[in-house]
This record gives C-alpha cells, sequence and structure tokens, in this order.
C-alpha cells in the first residue's frame, strides 16, 4: 500500500511537472550530491537525499520549469580522500553545475579547494565543522554549526541547569573539537569551569567510553557535555552513563541535539529519559511546517519512518537549490550563485532560515530540548528557546573562523 501511495506521489509530480509553463530556454541543472551512502553511516546519506528528493517531488513547480539531474557520489567514509576524488570526477567529467550534500566536516574540508578552481557552488546539507565555510567563497551551509548548540548550550549549562563545573567527551575529529570549543566557551564566559575534556576516539567505530566516563564520575563535574556523530553512538553514550549510575552520583548528562537523532531516538530507551540537548530539528515539533513534511514524509517513505535533522538540511538544501536555479533561469554562474543566496529566507520545518550573507552560514532558530517518555514512546519536549541563531564562532572571530 505504502509503495503504490509512493508510486502515485512520483507520478503525479511528474505530471505536475510536464504541465508548468517551462522556460524559454530551459536547461537541464546538474547536481553532484556527495554523501555517505555505504557503511555505518549509510543511513545519514539516505537520510539528506530523501529529504532532496521530497522536496523535488513535493515542489516541482519550485525549479522555474528547469529539470534537476541528481549524480550521486559515495564518500564511503569521513576520511576526506574519497570524497575529494569523487568532487574532482564530477567537476571536470560530469560538469556538474553544483555541488550538494556532504555528511562529514572532512569530506567538505577536503573538497573545498577543488570548489574554488573549479568555481562550482556547493551547499553543504551536514558537515558542522564552523569555519568550513572559510575555505572557499563559494560554499553555502543549509544544515548547522556546532558553536550554534555548543556555545549557548554552554552559556544555558551554567546559568539555568545550575552547572558549576563540567567535564567534557567528545569524538576526536573537527567537528568533536569544534563542539568542545564551543561549549566551553559559553560556558566559562558564563563563570562555569570545565574540569576536563577527554577524547573519546575517532567517528568510524563506536569505542567502549567505560573509561572515559569512569574517569568523568571520579571528577564529579555537574554536568557531562558529549559530542559524538549521529546514530550508533549516541545509544553507547546513555547506556553507559545509566550503567555507571551517573545520574545517582548527581552528573547531567547534556549536549548538542546530535545524540538525540530522531531515528536513533526510539532504540536508546528509557536510559535517555532526562538528556537535555541544545539542537534546531526535531520530528515532534507541532508547527504547521513540520507537521506537513512529517506527512509527506511518511506517505514517501512509510508510516514507520521518520525524518531527522539530517532529512531537514536535504529539504532546505533542496529549496536553496531550487530558488538558484530559478532566480538564474538554469544558467549557473559560480558568483551568481552565492549572490542569489546571499540573504535567502525559508519557511523550513525546523522554523525560519536564512542564508547569513556575511558568512555563507545558516541562521535558525535553537531549541532546548529534554527527552521524556510520552507513553511508550520517547518524545523530545521543547524546553526553551533562542531566536535566530548565527554562528557564534564567526560572530566572535575565534581560531579559523577569525582568520
Amino acid at each position: 500500500m505504502v509503495k503504490q501511495k509512493s508510486l502515485r506521489t512520483l507520478v503525479a509530480a511528474a505530471t505536475a511537472a510536464l504541465l508548468l509553463p517551462a522556460s524559454a530556454n530551459a536547461e537541464t541543472v546538474k547536481i553532484g550530491v556527495v554523501m555517505t551512502f555505504s557503511g555505518g553511516a549509510a543511513n545519514f546519506g539516505k537520510q539528506i537525499g530523501q529529504g532532496m528528493e521530497l522536496f523535488m517531488q513535493e515542489h516541482p513547480e519550485a525549479f522555474g520549469g528547469h529539470t534537476v539531474e541528481l549524480i550521486k557520489r559515495d564518500a564511503k567514509h569521513p576520511g576526506g580522500d574519497v570524497a575529494k576524488a569523487a568532487v574532482r570526477e564530477l567537476i571536470t567529467r560530469e560538469k556538474v553545475d553544483m555541488l550538494a550534500g556532504f555528511v562529514f566536516s572532512p569530506n567538505a574540508i577536503a573538497s573545498a579547494e577543488l570548489v574554488t578552481q573549479g568555481k562550482v557552488p556547493m551547499v553543504v546539507m551536514n558537515a558542522g565543522t564552523a569555519w568550513i565555510t572559510k575555505l572557499s567563497p563559494y560554499i553555502a551551509r543549509v544544515s548547522f554549526t556546532m558553536w550554534q548548540s555548543g556555545h549557548p548550550m554552554g552559556t544555558y549549562a551554567k546559568e539555568t541547569l545550575g552547572c558549576e563545573t563540567a567535564a567534557v567527551g567528545y569524538t576526536d575529529y573537527p567537528p568533536g573539537k569544534d563542539s568542545l570549543n564551543a561549549f566551553q566557551t559559553g560556558f566559562e564566559a558564563a563563570g562555569g569551569k570545565v574540569v576536563d575534556a577527554i577524547p573519546m576516539g575517532g567517528p568510524r567505530e563506536v569505542p567502549d567510553f567505560t573509561p572515559f566516563f569512569q574517569r568523568v564520575k571520579d571528577a564529579a563535574p555537574d554536568c557531562l557535555y558529549v559530542f559524538v556523530p549521529s546514530g550508533n553512538h549516541a545509544g553507547a553514550v546513555t547506556k553507559t552513563f545509566a550503567d555507571l549510575g551517573m545520574r545517582d552520583a548527581g552528573i547531567q548528562l547534556i549536549g548538542p541535539g546530535d545524540i538525540t537523532q530522531d531515528t536513533e531516538l526510539q532504540g536508546m530507551g528509557d536510559d535517555a529519559v532526562g538528556l537535555v540537548t541544545m539542537h534546531h530539528y526535531s520530528a515532534d515539533y507541532d508547527t504547521p511546517q513540520n507537521q506537513a513534511f512529517v506527512s509527506a514524509w511518511k506517505a514517501a517513505y512509510g508510516a514507520d519512518s521518520t525524518p531527522d535533522f539530517m532529512a531537514v538540511a536535504g529539504w532546505d538544501g533542496m529549496a536553496a537549490i531550487a530558488h538558484v536555479v530559478k532566480t538564474l533561469d538554469g544558467e549557473i554562474d559560480a558568483d551568481a550563485a552565492m549572490e542569489a543566496l546571499a540573504g535567502w529566507t525559508f519557511e523550513s520545518p525546523r522554523g525560519p532560515i536564512m542564508i547569513d550573507p556575511e558568512t555563507r552560514d545558516i541562521v535558525h532558530d535553537e531549541h532546548v530540548h529534554e527527552v521524556v517518555k510520552d507513553g511508550d514512546r520517547l518524545k523530545i519536549k521543547v524546553i526553551d528557546s533562542i531566536a535566530q541563531v548565527k554562528d557564534p564562532c564567526k560572530a566572535l572571530k575565534i581560531g579559523k573562523c577569525g582568520e
């Protein structure tokens, strides 16, 4: 039944596209999509890709009568080498007009030089290391930066949660280091003290968090702020936290919203109840835009499927690409594309968003989430909000963000 409904949706979208008044010089715009489609992080690429495709199905009119072709390449892992090779091939052989995707920060970082050399606009749909957009004038981001959640979480932990001391556990790669710096900057500016910062392995394999968390328990801070990649890392975090009795020891578990990813939340079990995070999206948001998005998602991909923040980034990223295609009437020039994206606004399922014309980064609302039990399922409850957060790293000109 779901497959039939999905097919009807596709046919309806294709028919609608045929009935639209085409541009006098209709162009096929080629988008090179570089994402992780295989391995342990394959679901990340799947979520973003489905978000992109859903926007195209639901809004064929947004492209101004032009055809958009997605040419996909698998970045496989976060090392950067495979992604860079894929970008080179997409630019030189496929002659793509734009690039999109990039789950992991190292993949976006490795590709930036080629984007500049080839003058191909690149829309980042996940990679959250703050200074990525500083690497090329042709990179814009529709996802988030680690600073947008980490820095206000640091302030909130001290001023609202009452944490005087905190330890930080982080996955040891660029986004993890960014999240550490963001939280520590916000927390210590508010008067708190970070008593320990612990690198906890890399992003590929889930480590045994026990020795790291035992070290934190022995230090007895008020809060433990954790950044790990989304996915099965998060379940291991909450299980280890519970197994070691850290809540009973008076330590509060907090972090960015990556660790309460919608697609993983129900599998985290009751260990996740009480976890407080800072984030920009949950499938549980009850706004009209999000309810419509979630309904369309379930109609297309199945009643048991759930979109997460990566899916929303794919949807929003495709909306941004549609804006460029329509504004430039299918003739994609890199400088003109970036000019079109500067200041672009959109009513997203996450809320109102904008591309900052100065930094080419996303501006969006951040929300304080608490994991609660609602019947037999876990749910995200919004307990506080901060409107239209720009990237604090660039605003404060910290490290590579100030170069």
